[in-house]
């Protein structure tokens, strides 16, 4: 094995790793970031209803939400498709197109629960 090849594994998990570490981040800073302006507001004096706290903890939820991600996962899935059409490589094409049953199912099953959810 080329002492090169392995830099091709270890920079996906290091690509990985980075977009989690980041996700993670960042959602820690905006907990923080509430956790700040809420104790600002206590300070100031300003009452705070249960009906706020409950709107800055959980915002609400846009009725949109798995349409949204629906659509983003089909897409995914047609654009793996085509990838596996135009790559014009006999062997990766079965798996690809597998590969790209996955991001399909998960946008069917989110456009079903648009479709067919309750709405709120």
């Amino acid at each position: 094995m080329n002492p090169n090849e392995v830099w091709i594994p270890l920079s996906m998990f290091i690509g990985l790793s980075v977009v989690l570490s980041l996700w993670v981040w960042f959602r820690y800073k905006a907990k923080r970031d509430l956790q700040v302006t809420i104790r600002a507001a206590i300070e100031k004096g300003e009452g705070l209803s249960p009906e706020l706290i409950e709107n800055l903890v959980n915002p609400p939820v846009s009725p949109q939400r798995d349409l949204r991600r629906g659509v983003i996962s089909v897409v995914t899935a047609v654009a793996l498709a085509l990838f596996a059409f135009f790559l014009d490589e006999g062997d990766a094409f079965g798996p690809l197109m597998g590969i790209a049953m996955f991001p399909l199912s998960i946008g069917a099953g989110f456009l079903l629960m648009h479709r067919f959810g309750r709405s709120t």
